[in-house]
């Protein structure tokens, strides 16, 4: 795993500045979106536009979307099913081999809970996804969670703590089922 000091990133919404960056964004995502399924080339020349680094042979299906791209960072033989949604306000690393089932969720931001300006301030918490996991369809990864290599989270998961390593989780809150 690359970053273990889990820091909160501090960003406020609305400005000049990430308004600039979520429209580069939300320009490369909208052009994604609208490719036709046989040109796989073009839709990987988007992905590695779009992150910050690519892996060979990635693969996203159709509806994908996030805040910035550039903190995401994926490993060789990447997949995302259908409608996932990364909000990578602080950076998303993902490892070799990771399967990521359809209507995933891995959301970087938090806010406040006091009521008094959270809507205009935010933060937000990398996450680590290690290399041969397998997230299965409507799981949500919340921020500064690390899941550790061969790991499998169960579809329909909320995952609020770090998953260790050869370990099956499942559930909202996700709990350890087995090791493998």
């Amino acid at each position: 795993m690359h970053n273990k000091n889990k820091e909160k990133v501090y960003y406020e919404r609305g400005t000049e500045e990430l308004k600039k960056k979520n429209n580069r964004a939300n320009k490369l995502i909208q052009e994604f979106n609208k490719i036709v399924v046989d040109e796989a080339t073009r839709k990987e020349e988007i992905i590695k536009d779009l992150f910050g680094s690519v892996g060979m042979n990635p693969s996203i299906e159709h509806n994908f979307h996030c805040d910035l791209g550039y903190n995401i960072h994926v490993g060789n033989d990447f997949y995302a099913g259908y409608n996932c949604t990364i909000l990578d306000m602080a950076e998303v690393r993902i490892g070799d081999n990771c399967m990521i089932g359809p209507n995933v969720g891995i959301y970087t931001a938090g806010h406040s809970i006091e009521p008094k300006g959270r809507n205009k301030s935010g933060y937000a918490i990398p996450i680590e996804i290690g290399n041969d996991v397998w997230i299965g369809g409507s799981c949500v990864i919340l921020a500064g969670v690390t899941i550790g290599d061969n790991s499998i989270v169960a579809a329909g998961s909320v995952v609020t703590k770090d998953v260790p390593a050869n370990t099956i989780v499942a559930g909202n809150p996700a709990k350890i089922l087995k090791s493998i």
